[in-house]
Order: structure tokens, then C-alpha cells, then sequence
């Protein structure tokens, strides 16, 4: 059985309060994480105060862009269209939740290696990081 990528309309995600730089960078082609200057480690989701130290001293990097499938599950009876949603483990070291993207659903694996994609959303100003197969 295969299961071919088809393209779905993202929804825009709502925006709270901080999201801004992700979803900026999002739409510029870049994949911005937090990093906290006191412990030296990466995070994800973004806060205000790191997660391993609890250091105020937080900034946005970019990311480059490239990771491993953690786990991942294909969707197919939610909706018309089937989808990968998926766990990857970026190479600075968090997981980000994401799609899997512009490849067969049936071919993904566990410990795939993925690079990012920016998919657009049903707002024009707004884009969405996924992944493919590297």
C-alpha cells in the first residue's frame, strides 16, 4: 500500500505571545529556536525562562534546519487528505512536533533523517516549518 503526499491548506496558527520571532523567522526560510546563554542549551517550545536552569538570559538562534524522526503516526482517517505527524529531534538536541512532508507517508521511519520546509498557511504572512526526508 502506499500513501502519496498530497498538499492540505494549513491553517494559520493563532499567535501567543512571544511566537512572534518563530513564526517571523518561519516566513523568512529560517528555523528559529531558543537558547538559553547560561547553560548553553537549546529549547523548545519557546519561554521565557530556560527550562534546564531557569535562566531569564534566553535568545533566538537559528537552527540549522535538520534533524531525526523521534516517532511519527500517518493520519488517515481524520480528514480527505492523509498526513504524517511526526516528533523530530533537531541536531542542536530539542524535538519539535511537525508534519512530515513531500514524500510517500508509506516510506518514513523512525531515525529518518529530515531536513526543514516552509509550508504556507492560509495566511499569506505566516509560514509553517515541516520536514522531508533529507
Amino acid at each position: 500500500m502506499t500513501t502519496p503526499y498530497q498538499q492540505r491548506t494549513i491553517a494559520a496558527p493563532q499567535l501567543n505571545e512571544g511566537d512572534a520571532p518563530f513564526f517571523e523567522g518561519a516566513a523568512a526560510g529560517k528555523l528559529m529556536i531558543k537558547y538559553c546563554s547560561d547553560c548553553q542549551q537549546y529549547h523548545h517550545y519557546p519561554r521565557v525562562l530556560c527550562p534546564f536552569c531557569f535562566s531569564d538570559k534566553t535568545e533566538w538562534r537559528e537552527a540549522k534546519g535538520t534533524g531525526t524522526i523521534y516517532t511519527f503516526s500517518v493520519t488517515r482517517a481524520s480528514g480527505p487528505i492523509p498526513y504524517a505527524i511526526a516528533y523530530v529531534t533537531l541536531d542542536e538536541g530539542p524535538s519539535i512536533m511537525t508534519n512530515i512532508v513531500e514524500t510517500d507517508l508509506d516510506t518514513i521511519r523512525i531515525g529518518q533523517k529530515v531536513s526543514v520546509v516552509f509550508q504556507p498557511t492560509d495566511n499569506p504572512k505566516l509560514a509553517v516549518p515541516m520536514f522531508k526526508p533529507a
